[in-house]
């Protein structure tokens, strides 16, 4: 980032902080999405940090220096085809004092309590993005992380968090983007469940959170075998978002199984964020654009 940049985001924080709240006002927001259709939507996702998970790759403070961080968000925002962001707070409101946001969906995340390899990871508590300030802000919704361990009575409060939130936002007409898993720890830490089954499971009760569902999205994984990724897809009918997860060893092999899933009919495109930020050759653009080309070929 050049010190010009940075000069600008200092000035308003310690300055003029009220000129976030402006720019989010002057902010030229995406056009609606036109409605069914083959998936079309490529988000990019920003908001680990917040919960104290900075790996990327084999590097685990990857995520830690802000200034790279959102050099490689706005070279992937700015790329053809990349719809819309998702994060917490101090990311956007960055990236919207930089212009980045112009034009595009934005998701504000909500529960950011369950900090990574801590005992109370599970009781994921929404220190985050409230509703009342994704509609100040004239954003497009809220993405809650919804785990599910059956050996922890932290995720009963989780879900009553959740089922709260999907209400709230549903009220205001945004959308809520649920990231459900059944997760276990395994040696002390939290593992999710990637098999069919347990994600099948997730889903269904995910599904059900809140007392509506109109304006509830699922943020799923990719799970392996095309037959298994159908199973999961028929568990809902509710507009799908498949995350990227960790970056690949194998990107093709990967790419090649988000191109499977993305000619299901529920599915409304790709919300990634490590694979296409830490690409293992450094090629930030050129991992947006192959990931976007899945996407034009689904039009």
């Amino acid at each position: 980032m050049t010190a010009d940049r940075l000069e600008r985001l200092l000035e308003v924080r310690l300055r003029r902080p009220r000129a976030i709240a402006e720019a989010a006002e002057a902010r030229t927001r995406a056009a609606p999405d036109p409605g069914p259709g083959p998936g079309r939507h490529l988000l990019i996702a920003a908001d680990h940090p917040a919960r104290g998970a900075l790996a990327a790759g084999g590097s685990p403070m990857a995520m830690a220096d802000r200034l790279d961080l959102l050099d490689r968000l706005c070279t992937a925002l700015a790329r053809p085809g990349v719809t819309g962001v998702l994060g917490t707070a101090d990311i956007l409101e960055d990236l919207l004092l930089l212009g980045a946001l112009e034009g595009k969906v934005v998701f504000g995340s909500m529960n950011r309590g369950g900090l990574a390899d801590t005992v109370f990871e599970i009781d994921d508590r929404f220190t985050g993005y409230d509703p009342e300030t994704l509609a100040a802000m004239r954003f497009d919704g809220g993405k809650m992380l919804f785990r599910i361990d059956p050996g922890d009575p932290g995720s009963v409060r989780t879900m009553e968090a959740c089922a709260r939130a999907v209400t709230a936002l549903a009220r205001r007409g945004l959308t809520a983007m649920v990231e459900p898993f059944i997760s276990r720890r395994v040696d002390g830490r939290i593992r999710n469940d990637l098999r069919a089954e347990a994600v099948i499971r997730s889903v269904a009760v995910a599904s059900g959170l809140g007392a509506t569902s109109a304006y509830t999205w699922l943020k799923l994984p990719v799970v392996p075998g095309d037959d298994e990724m159908a199973r999961v897809l028929a568990a809902s009918t509710l507009p799908v978002l498949l995350l990227g997860g960790e970056v690949p060893e194998d990107p093709e092999a990967t790419y090649a199984r988000w191109g499977k899933a993305l000619r299901a009919p529920t599915v409304r495109g790709l919300i990634v964020g490590r694979s296409l930020l830490f690409p293992a050759d450094g090629d930030v653009a050129g991992a947006v654009d192959a990931a976007a080309n899945l996407l034009e070929d689904r039009r």
